[in-house]
């Protein structure tokens, strides 16, 4: 396992040359006629919740169609169990533990944010040459301070919080609701279903593109599946429910699959209106989650949920196309992470991550390409709540919970229920030293941050959790 860095060069060297051609064909030597790229991402979506991973109840036809048509990873991860800490590491292409804002599980009244000056994946391709859209959800810093349009966005339309009514756009705290709804820097009224708002604007932006000479990139961010659980016919149950009745009193697994099988349909729409305005063929689309999935998703064959470092509130779908690039049909069970595509999308815009701040992630080119075999790699997580760690490394991953420790083989034992810590304590030791050894580099945690979990009142599965350790742990020595 010492040369698990060499084998993963060497794994990926065979194709580098095919990712330069695949690359080259769509942006050679600054040609105008470099892709549009379009980034989806859905809030709180389990790991099987896309009828191409199986799910039972659930049919998801249009992003199915993303992956028959292009790649699909099946040990897709996300940079953290909740929304904030991912959606840094998938902005900035490196671990978010890096950041203050990134310390927070999620954002939730501190007065942090992404810092303008830092550069990232939206920054990057617009000084590359691209027109940049936010639409839906941003949860990285509120006005004045921080916003898309201060972190490379040239257009902003959604919502700036984590979370907001599907039908009142914004949170209902004790009887009053305090909207958030924006165009750019100004707040609006809208009235509709917000997961048909999020998608009618993305087809909008992509019909006027035909008419434009700058490429798009276009993060499409939509709140489904997150809760509050609300369907296009919930508008009069809307009105009643107060803010912590949508967490924890409301919901029914029809209504949740119901919000996916809606925020396909959009996904459909855009792939329509792509093929109307004949841009489907200069167009990477990438589909994916912010973390594992929430209480009414699927994670099998994982076990846990969003907050949680098990597979469930990691493990994510992730699927991508790019017509007559990417080979249809790919199904790669190489690992990746959020933090790979910020180096992936910039060498497909031509241009790469910022020299200062060099990502901790992948370009996943030589693999998308076809011509890279799944090499090892070794991924990093912790976790406020509960004292949660985990790595992974190779087919292996050392995981803490509060004061217990595991090894398992993620690949073999998907569920994690085979500990392997006492047959095999040398792999364990190694996995928690180059987490230690990791962990020396990024910012401690922060006794003020606020970390998110699952409480056993709330959850009933979790029986024998009596009290949450939201604290922050010195990591000065080793796991126990």
């Amino acid at each position: 396992m010492k040369s698990l860095s060499r084998r993963n060069l060497l794994a990926f060297a065979p194709g580098l040359a095919a990712a330069a051609a695949v690359a080259g064909r769509a942006a050679p030597g600054g040609d105008p006629e470099r892709p549009n790229i379009i980034f989806i991402l859905a809030d709180d979506m389990g790991v099987a919740d896309l009828s191409c991973y199986g799910a039972p109840q659930i049919r998801t036809p249009a992003i199915d169609r993303i992956a028959a048509e292009g790649a699909r990873f099946t040990q897709a991860y996300a940079a953290s169990a909740v929304c904030t800490a991912s959606r840094v590491g998938i902005i900035t292409g490196r671990y978010q533990y890096r950041l203050p804002i990134g310390l927070e599980e999620p954002l939730a009244g501190n007065d942090v944010g992404l810092p303008p000056t830092q550069p990232v994946l939206p920054s990057i391709l617009k000084a590359a040459g691209y027109e940049t859209w936010l639409i839906g959800k941003w949860h990285l810093g509120s006005l004045p301070k921080f916003g898309p349009l201060q972190s490379g966005y040239d257009h902003f339309f959604g919502f700036r919080g984590g979370a907001l009514d599907y039908f009142k756009h914004g949170v209902d705290r004790s009887g009053k609701l305090q909207p958030d709804l924006w165009d750019g820097d100004v707040p609006i009224e809208r009235h509709g279903y917000l997961t048909e708002l999020l998608g009618q604007r993305a087809v909008e932006v992509i019909r006027a593109q035909k008419d434009r000479k700058a490429p798009l990139f276009m993060s499409l961010h939509f709140n489904a599946p997150h809760w509050p659980w609300e369907t296009p016919d919930d508008e009069q149950a809307s009105a009643r429910l107060t803010y912590g009745q949508r967490i924890t009193e409301s919901g029914t697994l029809a209504t949740y699959n119901r919000m996916v099988e809606e925020m396909d349909r959009q996904v459909g729409r855009l792939l329509e209106a792509l093929a109307q305005t004949g841009q489907a063929e200069n167009t990477l689309i990438v589909f994916t989650s912010d973390n594992g999935g929430e209480r009414f998703s699927t994670t099998w064959p994982f076990n846990g949920r969003k907050s949680e470092l098990l597979e469930g509130g990691i493990r994510i779908p992730s699927v991508v196309r790019w017509p007559g690039r990417i080979p249809q049909g790919l199904v790669s069970e190489q690992p990746t992470i959020h933090l790979d595509w910020l180096p992936t999308l910039t060498a497909v815009a031509g241009t790469r991550p910022d020299p200062r701040f060099p990502s901790d992630g992948l370009n996943l080119l030589p693999v998308l390409a076809g011509a890279a075999k799944p090499a090892p790699r070794t991924l990093y997580w912790r976790y406020k709540a509960n004292a949660q760690r985990a790595v992974r490394m190779g087919d292996y991953k050392a995981l803490k919970i509060g004061g217990n420790t595991y090894l398992f083989n993620v690949v073999d034992d998907p569920m994690e229920r085979a500990n392997l810590k006492n047959r095999m304590p040398e792999v364990y030791r190694q996995l928690t030293a180059a987490w230690m050894a990791w962990n020396a580099g990024m910012l401690p945690e922060s006794p003020q941050s606020f970390t998110y979990d699952n409480a056993a009142d709330e959850w009933a599965d979790r029986i024998n959790l009596t009290e949450v350790d939201t604290k922050a742990v010195d990591d000065g020595g080793p796991w126990p």
